[in-house]
């Protein structure tokens, strides 16, 4: 039924049936995000925006609401089900109740490295998982590289057992929870908005990030170490209301398609590139001690961790996670 009224909708665009003021009203794209916009994501938006306003001019504006400022990280998924949104960019991790198999994203130690990430999303097993959700009204439209997460605390992390019973920010994954709880570390879910009070007050004692949100969200003021662990992947899908997308008009939705590809690859260039310029700020700061492992040291805590794929495989696919596992080697 949707699909026939964006149909005659399309047609009534072309053949000028529709009046005037309808016609000319532009589509509105309320994109909500959670980051600063001096993160890869929140740069990201204000590109999308930016190359959808040169080229969709009069036929869509996009409205770009960073920090939290229109819906938090609990609440942005609702928002985009219920219309309230258009466009979010949800960390990976928070897809669980959609899909399963996403939570392949979470599991500690799987990539060893962002390329071996970029390698796997382009897969077809990666582009896959884009449409496994438009069933419960979400299409995927593309991958946002955030980068590769560390460790931060108030006390070195070195070997596993240094983060026994410390509180550990976690978003709402399930692999997440288990990862912490492998090395005897205590998990404690919260939004993002409330991550550096939370450290700041001693409610957690450290957490996980790339170093862009660490360095934009000041978190490198309230923690004292941070550990280069590379221990797992930090990244996005970019996600529309599926009925939304699909009831644009065509000649819309292929430009909005050609613009996400271009925002995609610049994202994707330049995470890399601000990631390694907020870790050399951070030092800059002199705030933080950042802990460099080495290969024996990375490697106890990929034993301690790696038992977690064990627990999830049966949800993510055996299949799914040897798929990721030989993106390790590149082509």
């Amino acid at each position: 039924m949707l699909k026939s009224l964006s149909i005659v909708f399309t047609c009534a665009l072309a053949l000028g049936t529709l009046s005037p003021a309808y016609a000319a009203d532009p589509v509105i794209i309320k994109f909500s995000h959670v980051v600063a916009d001096q993160t890869p994501k929140g740069q990201g938006a204000l590109l999308f925006k930016k190359l959808v306003e040169e080229r969709l001019t009069g036929k869509v504006k996009v409205e770009v609401y960073p920090n939290s400022s229109l819906f938090g990280d609990g609440k942005e998924m609702e928002a985009l089900l219920l219309g309230d949104v258009q466009m979010i960019a949800p960390s990976l991790a928070k897809f669980e109740q959609y899909t399963k198999s996403l939570q392949l994203f979470d599991l500690p130690f799987l990539f060893n490295d962002i390329a071996a990430v970029n390698r796997f999303q382009l897969s077809p097993q990666g582009q896959g998982l884009l449409k496994s959700m438009e069933s419960k009204n979400i299409t995927g439209l593309a991958y946002w590289h955030n980068g590769m997460k560390q460790l931060s605390a108030n006390k070195p992390l070195q070997v596993p057992a240094d983060a026994r019973g410390l509180k550990f920010r976690v978003q709402a994954s399930a692999v997440l929870e288990e990862q912490f709880k492998a090395v005897r570390a205590n998990p404690r879910k919260m939004s993002f908005a409330e991550v550096y009070q939370g450290l700041q007050t001693g409610v957690v004692n450290g957490a996980e990030n790339p170093y862009s949100n660490i360095y934009s969200q000041k978190m490198h003021e309230v923690q004292k170490y941070i550990t280069e662990s590379n221990h797992g992947v930090l990244d996005y899908m970019l996600i529309t209301n599926t009925r939304f997308w699909n009831g644009l008009p065509a000649e819309v939705r292929s430009e909005l398609d050609k613009i996400v590809v271009e925002v995609t690859a610049q994202v994707n260039k330049e995470a890399e590139q601000l990631n390694d310029s907020d870790k050399q700020r951070i030092l800059t700061a002199k705030t933080t001690e950042i802990i460099v492992l080495t290969p024996e040291q990375r490697e106890q805590w990929r034993d301690a961790m790696k038992p977690v794929w064990k627990k999830f495989e049966g949800d993510i696919g055996p299949e799914l996670i040897q798929a990721a596992e030989a993106a390790n080697k590149a082509q």
